[in-house]
């Protein structure tokens, strides 16, 4: 299967999470009820399934390292403490409309610049880069302040 289909998941995903998280807090009344299920729910797709997948391989099981393990919870814990700041950014006012586009605008300026710390670039970024990353930030600027009135 091709890897567009899986970002096309991921995006599919992630646009509708903000919004229904939003919506799981209001109705359980508890920001911290919403993280107890978002954590539930990183066990059953983060644990489960992969400990069945692998399970299924020849020695899928073994094989793990120091540095990838450290590096792959490091950044489960990044994307835990992420859905712990859009929560807790919804309990102190914060709207899914105002939330989200900050957050989708923000985090691939900070992707890209951290990957190219880690992981530099065989030459200099074109100058379009730069113009690229302003759009970003402009568009993501722009979403927020041209967006509808909140309910």
């Amino acid at each position: 299967m091709s890897w567009t289909v899986f970002v096309a998941g991921a995006v599919l995903s992630w646009g509708v999470y903000g919004s229904m998280l939003h919506d799981g807090q209001m109705r359980l009344g508890s920001p911290l009820r919403a993280l107890l299920c978002v954590g539930v729910a990183y066990f059953l797709v983060g644990v489960l399934v992969p400990v069945a997948a692998l399970s299924q391989q020849q020695g899928g099981l073994a094989g793990f390292n120091a540095g990838g393990t450290t590096a792959a919870t490091m950044a489960g814990m990044l994307g835990a403490v992420g859905a712990a700041c859009i929560i807790w950014s919804f309990r102190s006012g914060g709207s899914p409309l105002y939330v989200m586009p900050l957050v989708f605008g923000g985090a691939p300026v900070v992707n890209v610049v951290y990957t190219m710390m880690v992981h530099p670039p065989k030459s200099a970024p074109s100058p379009l880069w730069f113009v690229g990353l302003l759009l970003a930030s402009v568009g993501a600027g722009m979403v927020l302040y041209f967006r509808p009135a909140a309910a």
